[in-house]
Order: structure tokens, then sequence, then C-alpha cells
């Protein structure tokens, strides 16, 4: 299955300059947050495919202007083409503003989400706006990742962890990737695209 991700920078390439032909095969999109909902909408529309997505701290216009077609996954579990993802959106908290959750607070979303992994058996994909804490992440309050993620990649070892909210630019798509045990943690700033063969 190939899953197109996205998150924090509209993409020429895939928006004003979009060439279908480019992108031939995407089966799923999962967004990272951070993005206009006109451009998931855009992105639904284009490839005619399902789309999942987490909020980042800057999506405030998602409170009254959801994206078309596209289904928001935060604290949520689903199974697609048999590959289970969980979603958790926001940043840590800095100014009180919406999408923002203290450790404390984003360790009980996880808590809650204990008896849906244990019923679907586990996780393939975890999406979320911000980074592992110590993993892609910066020192500020802002940009730091959260502890509770780490945990979780400890607990149940998803194939990948994938994350926005960090700005960096990458001259070879495997700069993004960092291996932690046995999953791909993996900022997906503007796009990036994977396969996972579950078989």
């Amino acid at each position: 299955m190939k899953i197109l991700t996205v998150s924090d920078r509209v993409e020429p390439t895939l928006y004003d300059s979009f060439e279908h032909d480019r992108y031939h095969g995407i089966d799923l999109i999962l967004s990272c947050g951070d993005l206009p909902p006109e451009y998931l909408t855009f992105l639904v529309s284009k490839f005619n495919t399902p789309l999942y997505y987490v909020c980042g701290n800057h999506d405030i216009r998602f409170q009254s202007k959801t994206p078309s077609g596209c289904r928001n996954l935060h604290a949520e579990m689903i199974q697609f083409r048999g590959v289970n993802i969980l979603g958790l959106e926001g940043s840590r908290w800095y100014n009180g503003g919406p999408y923002q959750y203290t450790e404390r607070v984003m360790k009980r979303i996880i808590k809650r989400l204990r008896f849906k992994i244990w019923r679907k058996k586990g996780i393939n994909i975890v999406i979320t706006h911000a980074p592992p804490r110590k993993i892609h992440d910066a020192e500020d309050r802002c940009h730091r990742g959260f502890k509770s993620f780490l945990k979780l990649i400890y607990n149940y070892s998803p194939d990948y962890f994938i994350h926005g909210h960090i700005h960096k630019m990458f001259e070879d798509p495997s700069q993004r990737v960092t291996l932690l045990n046995h999953t791909k943690v993996i900022n997906t700033y503007g796009y990036y695209i994977f396969e996972i063969n579950l078989g």
C-alpha cells in the first residue's frame, strides 16, 4: 500500500502545479497538521482516496471549517486495508491556544486508547503533529516533543511514527527517518511517500 503523508507546508507540486502521473498509485493520504483545510480537500478530490488527519497547533480554522471528505483521527484508531492507524493532534502547551497539551494530558489521552489498541491487536502507523521527545524536536516550549510518545513507541512498536511540526528541508528522504527500536520515526514536513506491506 502506497501512502502519501503531508504536513506544515503546501507543496506546489501537490497543489499549484499538480501532476497526477507524478504521484501515481497513492492509496491513502495522512496529514500531520498545520495545513489549510482547502488544501486537504483539494488532495482528496485529486487523488480520490481517503484522507485522515490530525490538527496542528496552528490549525485554528479547523474549529469552524473542516476539510471536505476527510476524517479527523485525533484520539481514534482505524483500520484501513488491514493497517491499524492511530492519530494524536497538537503540540506541547506553550501559550494556551487550541490543540496544545501538557505532557500529563497527552499521557491520559494515550492511556484511554489502550483498550482500542488491544482490541485491534496493535498499531502499524501513528500520526501526530508533534514529535517524540528528543527525536527531531527542539528545546523551545512549543517544539519540544512528548515523552508519552516515546512510551507509546516502546510499548507497542508501531512500524511507523509520522509527525510534522518541525520545519526542516531535506536533501535526501533518508534524512527524515530515525529508527527507534523497530519503529521508523519520520518527519513529514512538506510531504513524504512510503509503502507498507503487512504480508
